[in-house]
């Protein structure tokens, strides 16, 4: 007999052991273990109702709220697949991902029920859309009575299908990872091996959720073990400071622009932070300044490096080495494994020699929905996942993220692909060719910089390439810089060379100053 680990299951197994504990706290409402679960079922019971059942896409769009985890967890009683969206994203955006992954029920909160309606022609394959706290033409109420008692839970298997979290593609389309309930609990048995829980932890989780990072680094593993889970809707320095004082929050998640923004607040200097215990950055490279600035605050930072593809801890720094091995992300946590393989795939043994980090464990996804050839393009037939990432190992095993050979740029915690933002600014009339670099910027880490060669007569400033982009892309993932040039540089087969770019914005920035 095998024990089930699914999402549904272990939630329900912690409410009938802790009802009484305090499970989710949002704007002033605490829900114990116990109304949580009960919550779960109605939700369920009206997913029911709808149709949902084994394998149907249920997608949410909001802000960090309670109907996101009790959604996750009412599709997994259901054996449905949980599909959290962006909210960040256009319209144009979201049908693709909606499309792509043939939601059946779409669920939006009142704040981003406007930009689902710009596109409701574009979503065919939804039957259902529901809205959170408000009634609204064309909407149906999420929390309407079901009708019939409580559906039965569905036996869900450990390689069964829990979320489909879509990451953005390198070729300008997103892909959603296949994360399954075995990767889910695979990722919190590493987290609870390598990251000091306990049960009596209080998380605050403002970091969005539709990210691998919100969801799955401290809140999933923290409702496991028992503890509270305070939800922001959204990262605000000030309030994210005052929320750990007022709750005595005892860990935290965040990418560094976070840390870098809550340590420039005026409430910084006075806030109490001596509750805070465990304190995780991830997303990208902690800059040792910061590193140093929140040690003297006695709050000792944890670096971790991990995709959404892995579930997505791969390695993990812990407090004490922050800084003997600064700019490390760790060592890999109990049940992963990583090797580091050169251009012809064969092993790196030699410390200090780069490589690309190959992950194996059952936290790795399952694949990329309805997308065979890109899933076996990263997951051999050993179950290594090709990361893309490019490091090197000391001889002590830890690992060190030195380059992305995907190009890859993160912009305040998101991931920004330059081929999407490409083929978007491609279709500017005014540009003959167009390259997306990143840039290093003190508050966001990276920036994007559109390089681009124009049509003959033709003019462009960065407002107006910003503008026409808006229509189609997130903020985060516009523009910052605008370089034009004569021609791009291209080698023999006619490949931009993005390196010799970087050098000559390098130099340009050089003149300037």
């Amino acid at each position: 007999m095998h024990a089930d680990i699914s999402l549904a299951n272990w939630f329900l197994q912690r409410a009938l052991r802790t009802p009484e504990r305090r499970a989710l706290t949002f704007e002033g409402a605490t829900a114990t273990y116990g109304e949580t679960q009960a919550l779960i079922e109605q939700y369920a019971a009206r997913l029911a109702g709808l149709g949902v059942a084994h394998r149907s896409r249920v997608a949410f769009l909001g802000q960090n709220q309670p109907d996101f985890l009790i959604t996750l967890f009412a599709a997994a009683r259901l054996g449905a697949i949980f599909v959290p969206l962006n909210f960040r994203l256009t319209g144009p955006e979201i049908a693709f991902i909606v499309s792509d992954c043939g939601a059946e029920v779409l669920i939006a909160d009142p704040a981003h029920r406007p930009v689902i309606d710009s596109v409701r022609g574009e979503l065919g394959t939804v039957r259902h859309f529901l809205t959170t706290q408000s009634d609204a033409a064309r909407w149906e109420r999420l929390d309407a009575p079901a009708s019939g008692a409580t559906v039965a839970p569905f036996a869900t298997a450990p390689e069964d299908v829990a979320v489909i979290m879509y990451t953005s593609g390198t070729t300008g389309r997103p892909k959603g990872a296949m994360l399954t309930h075995g990767n889910i609990w695979w990722n919190n048995a590493n987290a609870m091996h390598t990251i000091d829980f306990e049960q009596n932890d209080v998380t605050l989780t403002c970091a969005p959720m539709f990210h691998i990072g919100g969801l799955n680094v401290l809140t999933l593993a923290t409702l496991q073990k028992g503890g509270e889970v305070v939800l922001q809707r959204a990262f605000d320095p000030g309030r994210t400071l005052a929320a750990i004082e007022e709750h005595r929050v005892t860990t935290f998640f965040g990418v560094p622009a976070m840390f870098q923004f809550m340590s420039l607040h005026p409430d910084f200097a006075t806030a109490d932070l001596s509750s805070l215990r465990v304190a995780v950055c991830g997303g990208a490279p902690c800059p040792e300044p910061l590193l140093r600035l929140y040690g003297e605050r006695g709050v000792p930072m944890q670096q971790g490096y991990g995709l959404t593809e892995t579930s997505p801890m791969v390695s993990f720094l812990a407090p004490e080495f922050s800084f003997s091995k600064l700019g490390s992300s760790g060592r890999t946590p109990l049940f992963t494994e990583i090797k580091l393989v050169d251009g012809d795939g064969e092993i790196v043994h030699e410390p200090g020699a780069p490589g690309e980090v190959m992950v194996r464990g059952p936290n790795v996804m399952a694949g990329y929905w309805n997308r065979p050839e890109d899933t076996a393009a990263v997951i051999d037939a050993d179950g290594w996942f090709r990361t893309g990432d490019i490091a090197y190992l000391d001889g002590e095993g830890f690992l060190t993220i030195c380059d992305r050979s995907k190009d890859m740029i993160i912009s305040g915690g998101e991931n920004v692909y330059p081929a999407e933002v490409e083929s978007v600014l491609f279709k500017h009339p005014a540009i003959a060719e167009i390259a997306v670099i990143g840039e290093s910027d003190e508050k966001w880490g990276e920036c994007v910089v559109a390089v681009t060669a124009l049509k003959p007569g033709q003019s462009l400033t960065l407002e107006e390439l910003r503008a026409f982009a808006g229509e189609s892309l997130a903020r985060y993932k516009l523009p910052r810089r605008l370089e034009i040039m004569s021609a791009l540089p291209r080698n023999t087969v006619g490949k931009v060379l993005k390196y010799e770019l970087r050098k000559a914005i390098a130099r340009t920035l050089e003149a300037a100053q």
